[in-house]
């Protein structure tokens, strides 16, 4: 297999830069995901890889050598994309042994590799039957297999279950981690569900306009986001964001003020607050707001979702701002009603006016801290 190195690559359609100047080493082995809102450049990143389209300045480098030049054919990937784009008349071995015909291999040795991909892919009993006799699921793991024959350096994959329902997505995300496991691939997969970048990838790489906002893992993003996109981005439902203004009272105590109410908790949360003018945005995730009997943040019910094992409680503030709270299990709360919420100090992302964090959350493991309620003049211990 291989790495991959980008290095400064930008790319521009006229007057439009598309790719800003994209530093990046996706590692030899890893399953690397490429996430981002639509528009954000991943797919077009993920071409100039393919050498698809041509880089307007930097370069692309595949195990230390520069590709820029390269043709596509020469460059020894395999691409999977969103249309499975086989041919009707051929059968599922005709499919994906045709590459393999079109560089000469012998029939033999085509054979051969085909039975192996059949094999890892569990096709072996679809070899003779033709693309209209298969499942959408049963199509795109055909497209996986007539890459994997070619025993690329890496695996390209540009939404490959877009066209799924969301039951085969789920099935497939496994197939395919179960396919990195096995052929010890490196791999760069494009998708906008933030859910298979989530549950599938060794490390995500978040764009947005055409720049690198964050690499990490799954869980490194999540817990400690750069920013405030990458923070509202990855994880569902989303990350709640409040404007608050934050201070340290002189007393090794930061005091956070939300629509009026006020919360003390019990030490500094290490925030720099140098040049905020102590206007800054509290982020927290649904998982780490409580609903509290008293002493909390007041708010009204908008709408509940009851998932069965879980319920989400869509809630405002009193300035309007909305309020996303995950709780076990079913609850007896309805609209209209007003509860009162309290979050997990542990958990709490403060970010600045542009954006940046300030201060990320503890590392879960962290033992339990006692939840800062915020409620009119309550100081919480």
């Amino acid at each position: 297999m291989a790495q991959v190195e980008l290095r400064q690559v930008r790319k521009s359609y006229g007057g439009d830069e598309i790719i800003r100047g994209v530093d990046l080493m996706l590692r030899d082995r890893e399953l690397t995901v490429f996430v981002g809102p639509s528009g954000c450049g991943k797919s077009t990143l993920l071409r100039l890889i393919a050498g698809l389209e041509e880089i307007t300045s930097g370069d692309v480098l595949i195990d230390g050598e520069r590709v820029n030049e390269v043709p596509p054919s020469k460059r020894g990937l395999a691409l999977v994309f969103q249309s499975y784009a086989l041919y009707p008349h051929m059968t599922v071995a005709e499919n994906m042994s045709f590459s393999l015909k079109l560089a000469g291999v012998g029939k033999a040795e085509r054979e051969r590799k085909v039975m192996e991909a059949a094999r890892i892919l569990h096709l072996e009993a679809l070899l003779t039957r033709r693309p209209k006799d298969l499942s959408g699921g049963q199509r795109q793991r055909v497209a996986i297999g007539r890459a994997i024959v070619r025993h690329p350096k890496v695996f390209l994959f540009d939404e490959p279950l877009s066209n799924l329902d969301a039951a085969l997505r789920v099935r497939m995300r496994l197939e395919l981690t179960r396919l990195h496991r096995e052929l010890e691939a490196t791999m760069i997969y494009v998708t906008h569900d933030q859910v298979e970048a989530m549950t599938m990838a060794d490390r995500i790489v978040v764009l947005q306009g055409g720049q690198v906002e964050q690499v990490g893992s799954p869980m490194e993003l999540y817990n400690h986001p750069a920013n405030q996109f990458v923070a509202g981005f990855i994880g569902s439902p989303r990350m709640n964001f409040l404007e608050a203004k934050a201070k340290e009272n002189g007393e090794g105590e930061t005091e956070l003020v939300i629509g009026g109410s006020t919360a003390t908790a019990p030490a500094r949360l290490g925030v720099d607050l140098t040049g905020t003018g102590d206007a800054v945005t509290l982020g927290i995730r649904p998982e780490h707001v409580q609903v509290v009997s008293s002493g909390g943040l007041p708010t009204r019910v908008q709408g509940v979702e009851h998932l069965g094992s879980e319920s989400y409680l869509h809630l405002a503030t009193i300035a309007g701002e909305p309020l996303t709270v995950r709780v076990n299990g079913q609850t007896e709360v309805r609209p209209e009603q007003t509860v009162e919420v309290a979050f997990d100090p542990r958990f709490v992302h403060i970010f600045d006016r542009n954006g940046a964090s300030l201060r990320r959350a503890d590392d879960p493991s962290s033992s339990p801290a006692k939840p800062v309620g915020i409620g009119p003049g309550v100081s919480v211990v």
